[in-house]
């Protein structure tokens, strides 16, 4: 990918928000209100990010309309909001669970008030085994509060989810803790944290050897950036 001007570095020039309320099923309609807000991020090119509201978690049996198909929708477009080029962050309130819980450990900055708890609610005897499962896993498989949430549904506490890193932030001041995540974000551009965010996922699971190459595509790419800025 040949670079440009464009690509240097520079503050997020638009935050698009986002709100999932995590007592609502999953729809066809929640969906398409995040892949709305995948589209206005790409588009905009790494000059944005994307603040996320979740609090929530499901009511009732798990609605007889949800489908296999409709899962995948929702696991593929949090996979892409996972993959933005875009800084993401979440802020979380109360407990959350369902949807709330899954946009939240899908992105990079999570901010949690005192209140707040992570759900698997249990329905039939069982905790809902999609994606957000494997996400609390890579954080600590045998880490007992992920192992009772996952196995009975019991809520991981604000206090365990920061040490687990599951949250980056427990405060009281969510306004003040969002202006310093957007003035860290501000340091880079959106489609250079995205490259970022994705050697790191890889290298848990990638040998150096596989690793290598990728990296080095990173690193020709800074250099041809750098190069690109100084002669702009």
């Amino acid at each position: 990918m040949n670079s440009t001007p464009t690509d240097t570095a520079h503050p997020a020039s638009e935050e698009i928000p986002l709100r999932i309320d995590g007592q609502q099923p999953l729809s066809a309609q929640t969906v398409a209100a995040v892949a709305a807000v995948c589209d206005a991020a790409e588009d905009l090119d790494g000059r944005a990010s994307v603040v996320v509201r979740v609090s929530g978690v499901p009511r009732g049996p798990w609605p007889g309309d949800l489908t296999v198909s409709l899962v995948s929708k929702w696991e593929r477009v949090l996979r892409r909001l996972e993959r933005l080029p875009a800084p993401t962050v979440a802020v979380a309130d109360g407990d959350c669970g369902g949807p709330a819980l899954d946009v939240l450990l899908a992105t990079d900055h999570r901010i949690a008030t005192g209140s707040m708890r992570l759900v698997l609610p249990l329905e039939g005897g069982a905790t809902w085994p999609g994606m957000a499962l494997y996400r609390l896993a890579g954080h600590g498989a045998n880490a007992a509060p992920i192992r009772r949430a996952v196995l009975y549904g019991t809520p991981v506490e604000a206090t365990d989810a920061l040490a687990l890193h599951l949250i980056d932030q427990l405060t009281d001041d969510v306004p003040d803790a969002l202006r310093l995540a957007a003035e860290r974000a501000a340091a880079v551009s959106g489609t250079e944290l995205a490259i970022r965010r994705q050697l790191l996922h890889d290298a848990a699971a990638t040998s150096f050897e596989e690793a290598l190459g990728v990296h080095l595509a990173a690193c020709d790419r800074a250099l041809r950036r750098a190069t690109t800025g100084a002669r702009a």
